[in-house]
């Protein structure tokens, strides 16, 4: 198992795990390894050279194989990118010129001439009639052949990857950061986490699980080898069955429970029976979840268990046979009578609630009495809140200094947004000041005071990871709002999906858009060339998988964003596809080679979300004249067919607007929180290596640093969120 487990190791840590033995003069495949990985943009540190170089060449062999297998997969390269255009980005023909071609081959085909005639009889023809369009006219190996060999260029991406340990030790360490995180995991680490669990449920185990869906993964591992399970709610009870029928841990959707063996049953029938004899009034939390509790009471039959009477109760509830009036539901009846003292005297008894209330009740407040309450309130209850919390209500409060009637965006779990005008009542300034120091006084007070900081610039503007819904797999990914420079001449977008059972077609496109968020023009398989760059060329299938690329010169974009989109135009979506990722490369002017060269991927990532649209990141234009790349991570519902960028343009426009527009929350707020005035500040360099331990922040972990140093890179960013 340890071997099937290890790709996860470097996936989240870039670290490869090593065996202390045997020892040889693995030396030479060292030294091939390291080449090899430079083809695909990685390279060993110097440590991790070393080591290999000591163990056996048998051992360092099986380890290359393993971790270029999963290298590869990062950055996108484990398939092959075909491109409709074999000399893509030279010779891409006019968009029309292109069509009429593929209708005069369709004319001098014997099988298509009679029904393309009668189309052109109509005035309207259907391009996925012609065999010319959108499906490849040659091979992969055709493709390699005409385009040249990459010329190496010095800003091409390099990713070090360093010396882990033995591998049940680094499975072991892997689990217990992500078990023990304090913000929600996204759903490939969920996945990762899940397995990991099953491995490591006899092992060390975090002091605590902040996270409630984490916690049902890890209950369902217990479950397995017959531990106590970590429940103190009933909602805890639920969750844990929806993992055990794969369902949705958050409870966002619906989960179809599977049949349950006995023992299982009685399991989870014991544990809501101590958790509500232990606590009566958590029976009210049932109201929240009734009718997934009344699908779930159809699967574990509690009324054939009376020695858990405790349990019954709970789909009793769901049932509406017994009242069980809910926390929510008294705010609520003290609100609707304006009744904000009794309000927020009831939330001080739940902190959460009441950080997740501070807007609607300084809303609702009538008087200065009353404002004032709530920002006592929030004081006195702050240091029982999560840092997660506390650093959201402070983004929260940051953007309602705006005026009213600015665009509200709203996003899901799943990465649905849809946009609205802002109607509610500015909060006042003086309460929202007064309550943005109190967050800001909380926040420094749980933050360590490091001697030594070493900062990397380029992470100052990354936006706090305060939820893994916020983000998604893959490589160099950011999560949604944060900042990242882009440096190029060429910048080259790329899509990949494999279908999984029907015809499926997904469309890359490119939409420029001037500074007041008017369409300037865009690139799509209708139109293919621009100013700007080329399109290479439509693809409607993908039984074996398909690519779209778009190549763009950064220097002749007309307009002050640049927004890639996928649009699915017919057949799966994105969450039913066999696999689907977005990415981006880039290039300078005098780089050829292929249409996707590994070495110049600098983002890889994964689409799973819901809507038929996606909005991956969005590229600006500063007033320096600088590109920057700002990350969605946004899926828009869409057309259940033929989604188009034409026809969704202003839908996006809106959208982008209420995301730019907004504040986002970044590592610069918590470095500042944390930089006192004893604390040494260093803006590292990229090369100088400090002369004593240090606490570094960065996107990438150095090659080298002091032994005792704590590192947080763009793989352990969650760490920097205070419990």
């Amino acid at each position: 198992m340890i071997d099937r487990l290890e790709p996860l190791v470097i996936r989240h840590t870039f670290r490869v795990p090593l065996p202390t033995d045997p020892v040889g003069e693995g030396a030479i495949a060292a030294r091939q390894f390291d080449a090899v990985l430079l083809s695909v943009g990685f390279k060993l540190s110097a440590d991790l050279l070393e080591r290999l170089s000591g163990l056996s060449e048998e051992t360092v062999v099986r380890i290359a194989e393993s971790t270029l297998r999963t290298v590869r997969e990062l950055v996108g390269d484990h398939v092959q990118h075909n491109a409709y255009f074999i000399d893509f980005p030279a010779n891409v023909p006019d968009t029309e010129d292109f069509w009429m071609a593929c209708v005069a081959d369709a004319l001098g085909d014997e099988k298509t001439r009679a029904d393309t005639l009668d189309q052109l009889a109509t005035g309207v023809v259907n391009l996925l009639s012609l065999p010319a369009y959108g499906r490849y006219q040659h091979t992969y190996a055709e493709l390699l052949a005409a385009q040249d060999e990459l010329i190496a260029a010095a800003g091409d991406r390099l990713t070090v990857l360093h010396a882990g340990g033995e591998p049940a030790d680094e499975l072991t360490a892997l689990y217990l950061a992500l078990a023990g995180s304090s913000t929600p995991l996204d759903e490939e680490h969920q996945r990762d986490l899940r397995a990991l669990a099953e491995r490591c449920v006899d092992g060390p185990q975090p002091e605590v699980i902040p996270v409630r869906e984490h916690r049902a993964l890890v209950n369902q591992a217990r479950l397995t080898v017959g531990s106590a399970l970590l429940v103190d709610t009933v909602t805890d009870v639920l969750r844990l069955a929806c993992a055990l029928s794969d369902g949705d841990v958050t409870l966002a959707e619906p989960t179809r429970f599977r049949s349950l063996s006995r023992p299982v049953r009685r399991a989870l029938l014991a544990a809501l029976d101590s958790v509500v004899a232990a606590s009566p009034a958590k029976l009210s939390d049932v109201n929240v979840h009734r009718e997934e509790w009344k699908r779930l009471g159809e699967r574990l039959h509690p009324h054939e268990y009376p020695q858990w009477p405790h349990a019954a109760e709970v789909f009793a509830v769901a049932r509406g046979e017994r009242k069980a009036p809910s926390f929510d539901g008294r705010v609520e009846e003290l609100l609707a009578e304006n009744d904000v003292l009794g309000a927020v005297k009831l939330l001080k008894s739940a902190p959460g609630k009441l950080f997740r209330a501070l807007d609607r009740l300084l809303r609702t407040a009538l008087t200065q009495e009353e404002r004032d309450a709530v920002v006592a309130a929030a004081e006195q209850v702050a240091p029982e809140v999560s840092g997660r919390v506390v650093l959201s209500v402070r983004e929260h409060l940051h953007n309602r200094a705006r005026e009213t009637g600015e665009l509200r965006v709203f996003v899901n779990r799943r990465g649905r947004a849809w946009v609205t005008d802002d109607a509610r009542a500015v909060v006042g300034p003086v309460e929202r000041e007064r309550l943005i120091g109190v967050l800001d006084d909380e926040t420094r007070r749980r933050l360590p005071s490091p001697e030594r900081l070493l900062i990397d610039p380029e992470v100052l503007d990354v936006a706090l990871p305060l939820s893994g819904k916020a983000t998604a797999a893959g490589l160099g990914v950011l999560p949604r709002g944060s900042l990242s420079a882009v440096e190029g001449e060429l910048l080259r977008f790329f899509v990949y999906w494999k279908e999984t059972e029907r015809r499926t077609d997904f469309d890359l496109s490119a939409l420029m858009l001037n500074a007041d968020y008017s369409t300037n023009t865009w690139l799509s398989y209708t139109s293919l060339t621009e100013v700007e760059g080329e399109h290479s060329g439509d693809i409607t299938e993908a039984p074996d998988g398909a690519s779209e690329f778009i190549n763009l010169r950064l220097g002749a974009v007309r307009g002050a964003f640049v927004v890639p989109q996928v649009n699915i135009y017919a057949g799966e979506g994105f969450e039913e596809v066999e696999e689907s990722f977005f990415g981006f490369m880039l290039r300078e002017s005098e780089q050829r080679g292929r249409p996707f060269e590994p070495r110049t991927v600098r983002v890889k990532s994964e689409l799973r979300g819901a809507g038929r649209v996606a909005l991956p990141l969005v590229f600006l234009r500063g007033d320096d004249g600088r590109w920057r790349a700002k990350w969605l991570h946004l899926y828009l519902k869409g057309s259940p067919s033929a989604n188009r960028v034409e026809e969704n343009r202003v839908t996006v426009a809106n959208l982008l607007r209420g995301i730019v527009e907004r504040r986002q929350l970044t590592v610069r707020h918590l470095v500042d929180l944390m930089t006192a005035e004893a604390t040494e500040v260093t803006l590292w360099d990229g090369e100088t290596v400090p002369d004593g331990p240090v606490t570094y922040i960065g996107l990438r972990r150095p090659d080298e640093l002091p032994e005792g140093s704590r590192i947080v890179s763009l793989e352990n960013l969650r760490d920097l969120i205070p419990d």
